[in-house]
C-alpha cells in the first residue's frame, strides 16, 4: 500500500487532518495527523486531495518539483513511504 508522508509543522498537520474539504470525507479518503507536524496521505486520501483547487489548503501538486501539499503559500514535499 502506498503512503505519502510530509513534514508540516503541528499546527498544519492538525489544520490538514480536520479543517480541509477533505477532512469530512470517510476515514480512508482523508490525509491523517501522525503527530510531530507529520501528516500521512493514503492512496486514497492522495486521490481525493488532487480534487482540490490549487487556491484550496491541502491541494496537491505533482511536477518538475515533486510531489507537495500546500498550505497558503508554503509548499511542503509528500515523500513515498
Amino acid at each position: 500500500m502506498n503512503e505519502w508522508i510530509a513534514e508540516v509543522g503541528t499546527e498544519n498537520a492538525a489544520y490538514l487532518a480536520t479543517s480541509t474539504r477533505t477532512s469530512v470525507l470517510a476515514r480512508e479518503y482523508r490525509p491523517e495527523d501522525l503527530g510531530d507536524g507529520r501528516i500521512r496521505y493514503s492512496k486514497r486520501a492522495l486521490g481525493a486531495s488532487r480534487e482540490l483547487s490549487e487556491e484550496e489548503d491541502g491541494a496537491i501538486s505533482d511536477d518538475a518539483e515533486g510531489l507537495r501539499v500546500w498550505i497558503g503559500d508554503d509548499a511542503y514535499e509528500l515523500e513515498e513511504v
